[in-house]
């Protein structure tokens, strides 16, 4: 998401996920990085490459580039890390995920030959 003085970084990755699951994952992560919501969706910056290996389970979303224009629906920053880098860790956040919506991680799944 570019807004405010990030706008100038092009390598911004998201991963979205409903409003609903947002006050679920907090807890359950090591470190959280910058966060954003609205009514319906959370995003949490996550850095390039989040999605390498990664199947990232439904009804999350990842999103490369994101960007967020001038409108009065844009997503208010709910959290900020306490250091500086933006970024929550992506498999802490994948594997909360996959906890809370019954999702095998995509490492953990049977081959088949």
């Amino acid at each position: 998401m570019e807004t405010g003085a990030g706008a100038h970084h092009r390598s911004v990755r998201i991963v979205s996920v409903p409003a609903r699951l947002g006050p679920l994952l907090m807890p359950r992560l090591p470190r959280v990085g910058c966060v954003y919501a609205d009514e319906a969706r959370w995003w949490w910056l996550v850095p390039s490459d989040s999605d390498y290996a990664l199947e990232w389970p439904a009804p999350a979303h990842y999103a490369t580039g994101a960007l967020l224009p001038d409108s009065p629906h844009v997503p208010g920053l709910i959290h900020m890390p306490d250091g500086t880098l933006p970024y929550t860790p992506p498999i802490p956040l994948y594997l909360a995920l996959c906890r809370l919506t019954g999702t095998t991680p995509t490492w953990s799944r049977a081959i088949s030959a």
